[in-house]
């Protein structure tokens, strides 16, 4: 049998977001981390250390492969948080930052990864209303997450642009 990841939660006003407080969503389909992925975000961010782009020097590394940047991991939540829940019915919806972020274990490349989200607080703010989100990302195979991170966003009621 085949897993299908659920159809994203499409709130279209501040009471359907607040009903879905401590609601999991997800998980996401799963997402392979190729060295490709892995290497263009070195270069997007200069971020060129061995054991994320040299696969020879790093098969004698600890992890006997490259392993993803830790902020790679993180950079990949939006996009997964984005088969979860929309926000495509409201003015706007911004990313305003994180709160807590860890990356308890790491992602050698070839890992599959996917999103589990708890959409935690929702707190009317004189810019909108904050959304604060609990995010995990699971490797497979893995017994430890290797991202869990609480992600705040804004949002505003009203006809998106």
């Amino acid at each position: 049998m085949t897993e299908t990841a659920p159809q994203p939660a499409s709130p279209t006003t501040i009471d359907e977001l607040k009903a879905l407080i401590d609601q999991e969503l997800g998980p996401t389909d799963w997402l392979e981390v190729t060295q490709e992925r892995i290497d263009a975000f070195a270069d997007a961010t200069g971020d060129h250390q061995w054991i994320h782009v040299d696969p020879e020097r790093a098969a004698k590394g600890p992890f006997g492969t490259t392993i993803a940047h830790g902020l790679l991991t993180l950079s990949l939540g939006p996009a997964f948080s984005a088969k979860l829940i929309g926000f495509g019915s409201f003015a706007h919806a911004l990313n305003y930052g994180y709160n807590k972020v860890r990356f308890p274990a790491p992602v050698p490349v070839g890992s599959r990864l996917r999103m589990r989200a708890t959409v935690k607080s929702v707190t009317e703010t004189p810019n909108g209303y904050q959304v604060t989100t609990a995010q995990v990302l699971e490797r497979e195979g893995s017994p430890k997450p290797v991202l869990a991170a609480e992600s705040v966003a804004v949002v505003a009621e009203g006809a998106s642009a």
